[in-house]
Parts: structure tokens; sequence; C-alpha cells
């Protein structure tokens, strides 16, 4: 397995960010400042409790972590207006993804008014920024509804240029994506003589993992879980030389199991990265932590007959849902002993009744490792919801707003996002 040896984590990652503090030497009262959100919200229906698209918004949670930034710049007198998309629109308009619902929902969160333009470029935007006054606070139509977004069309950029004088950037879980919001505005903001800066959401995010990255506490621990190890083959090589504990779980487990020349089932494996999870086992030896029991069943669904089998008895003709309860212990006594903990996906198919116990009794162990000290830091996606599920969210010591950008962070990448906006010197280079 190839080592990760590229230097450290803040070499790969470049220079660091400048931030709100940076900006706010600037005069910002009159100027308009585009800031980045993610309000990538679910949505309740009017008159519903079911989440969907259309209604209001059912978790606000993403939209009050940007808050302190708008507050902040909308204080300083500058003109805020927020750039987000909602859903994947396919770059048309959408009625059921409109952002009207995000702007009400701000508007109980922000010290003064919002006012929701149902256009995202051209004149009516122009004509909208022209118009507001210091202090105000402006939210644009979903970013996707254009296809020039996620494109990073370069003419898009500028037009969302002509208006903006500064840029924030203040989304995580699209600092990952390379489009026109979060890469080419920003820069089109630089040429044009305008700062673009990381706001309080981001150099949050940016603290966290490099704090875990570089100096971690120890013992550190970290538990990776999900379906493919594919998708986390980088991560894993990343983290494997840093770890004294790498617990794996979730279906990627099984390609590990298979691997090893066990019988796996009906179960999810890749078949064609066996070698890769041996090379992993090989590199990591007792480093490396897999589950010695799981719950298997016929079929993955709500309601079907499930059994406790030893890793080395799972049934030709059923699936592993889920780790089971002598893995969650095994787990446990390592992250009862870690200083340091990232956890990033989940231990089952959490989402379906009768597979999700070892998922929730992780994040339940790992609140209980916050709660005597320990730095928890738990990636977006199923991660988050399923520490929202157990009940221990606000029992964790960070739970990052970026799945995918998590994840390119522990793999030691440069979020095209953050190397958009203006930046220090690398630590390599001062």
């Amino acid at each position: 397995m190839a080592a990760s040896g590229e230097g450290d984590a803040v070499s790969r990652r470049g220079t660091t960010p400048l931030t709100l503090d940076d900006l706010e030497r600037h005069p910002l009262k009159g100027a308009a400042v585009a800031l980045r959100a993610d309000f990538n919200v679910p949505l309740y229906p009017s008159g519903t409790r079911e989440p969907a698209a259309g209604g209001e918004v059912a978790d606000r949670s993403r939209i009050e972590r940007t808050v302190p930034t708008i507050d902040r710049l909308a204080e300083a007198g500058a003109k805020v207006v927020v750039l987000s998309h909602l859903g994947r629109p396919g770059g048309r308009p959408n009625p059921a993804l409109t952002l009207a619902p995000v702007a009400r929902c701000l508007a109980d969160l922000v010290s003064g008014p919002v006012r929701f333009v149902p256009h995202t470029s051209g004149s009516e935007v122009r004509k909208a920024v022209a118009d507001a006054g210091p202090g105000s606070v402006t939210l644009v139509e979903n970013t996707r509804f254009l296809p020039g977004e996620t494109a990073n069309d370069p003419a898009l950029a500028a037009d969302w240029a002509t208006w903006a004088d500064h840029f924030v950037l203040d989304a995580f879980g699209t600092a990952h994506r390379a489009h026109s919001s979060t890469d080419g505005l920003p820069r089109a903001v630089r040429a044009k003589g305008g700062m673009a800066v990381a706001g309080t959401l981001i150099e949050r995010e940016l603290a966290v993992f490099a704090a875990v990255l570089e100096e971690p506490r120890r013992p550190f621990a970290a538990v990776l879980g999900g379906a493919k190890i594919s998708g986390k083959i980088d991560v894993i090589e990343a983290l494997l030389p840093r770890v004294d504990a790498l617990l794996v779980g979730g279906a990627m487990a099984n390609t590990f199991l298979r691997a090893m020349g066990m019988e796996t089932g009906t179960s999810l494996v890749e078949e064609e990265k066996t070698s890769i999870a041996w090379e992993v086992m090989a590199a990591g030896a007792a480093r490396v932590v897999l589950p010695v029991d799981c719950v298997t069943a016929g079929e993955i669904a709500a309601g079907a007959p499930t059994r406790v089998v030893d890793r080395a008895a799972i049934p030709p003709g059923e699936a592993v849902g889920d780790i089971g309860p002598v893995s969650v212990r095994l787990f446990g006594e390592y992250l009862a002993k870690a200083a340091t903990v990232v956890w990033n996906g989940p231990m089952g198919v959490f989402e379906v009744d009768g597979f999700g116990e070892g998922t929730f009794e992780v994040a339940r162990i790992a609140a209980a490792a916050a709660d005597r000290g320990a730095t928890v830091v738990v990636g977006g996606g199923d991660s988050a919801a399923a520490a929202r599920a157990a009940g221990v969210a606000s029992r964790i010591s960070h739970i990052s707003t970026g799945g995918g950008a998590s994840l390119e962070l522990l793999a030691g990448r440069e979020l095209p996002g953050v190397a958009a906006l203006s930046g220090r010197r690398s630590d390599r280079e001062a």
C-alpha cells in the first residue's frame, strides 16, 4: 500500500485562507459581500411532518451555523448577498426546490430582515444589490437552477462578480466542489481587487481537522464505515500512519473479511478491492480492527428476521446488515482509551429497523468519550444523522457540516473552494 509520504497535512492543503478578521480591516459599510452558504436543508411540505421538497425547513441547524457570519457582516454595514443551492434541480428551475422557505427561516434567525430575490443572476439581482442598504441581508434563488453553476462557468462567475465587492465562503458542505459559486466567483472577485475569505463556519471546520490531523492527542482512534472501501481508500492510506487504531465497520468491512477468505454470503463486497484490503491489513497490522461478529438477515428490510453470528459463520444465503454486540464492545474498548476520535460512516444500514443498533451504540460510546474529555469529530452525512438519531449530537465535540469535504481533508487534499480564497503563505514557506 502506498504511504501518504507527501509531507504533512499543512503542506498538502497549501495556504491558510484569510478570514473575517482580515476582511474587517477594510471599510465594509455599503460594500456588497457575496456569501456562499450551504442551505441545502430538508423541507417539510406545508401541513405535514415528513421531510420532502417544498414547504418549510425541517432542520435549520445548517442555517443556524452560518448566522454568526451573516450577523457579523451586517453589523459591519455590508450588504450581505447570500448564495446557496438546494437539492439537485439539474440546472433548471424547479419550484419544489426554491429557497423561499429558507429565506423565511433565515429571517427568524438573523438580527434584521431578509429579502428574497426569486432570481439567481442577471439584471434583477444587480438591481436588488444596488437597492439594498448597509447592513441588509438578501438571499437569491437556488444557484443550481443555472446550468453554469456546476459547470463552473466563467461567464456566470463574472456576472456575480459585477456586483460583489468581496466574497465569503461559509459552505463547507460544498467546498470540495469547483463550482461557479465556490471557485469561479471568489477568483473573479479577487481579480477585480476584492477579497475572498473564510467565514466563521469554514474557519472552525478547517481548524478542527487541522488539529486532529497535525497534532492529535493520543491515543488517536479513527472509525470508518459506509458502503465501499473504494470511496475511502485515500482516507485510509492517509490516516493509517497517523492513528493508533483504525476501526472498520459498515459494508466496507465485508471486503476485508472477504480478503481474509471468509464467507460473506449475499453481502455487499467489492471483490476487485480485496487485494487493497489485504494491503491495508498488512500495513496496519494490529492497528486495523475489524468486526468479530455481525447481524445478518435473508434481506436487509425492516422486520426481516435477524441473527447474530461470528464473522467466520456468515450464512451463504444471508447478508450482513450491522456489526454485532461483541464488535460493539471491542470498538468501545478502543474508544474508551482514545483522546482523539474521528468517525466517518455508519456501522450498518442504520436507517432500516433492525440494523441500526451497532451504529447507535458507537455514537453513544463516542459521546461518552467526549463527555470524559476526548476530542470527538464526526463527519457529515450519515454519521451526523446517526448521532442525531441516537440523541447524542449535542455531546459530540464537533459534527462537521460536510461529509464529502471532511473526507477530502482526511485524505490530505486541498478543497477547491478553500484554494480559491485569498491566502497567507503556507506554513512550509513561512
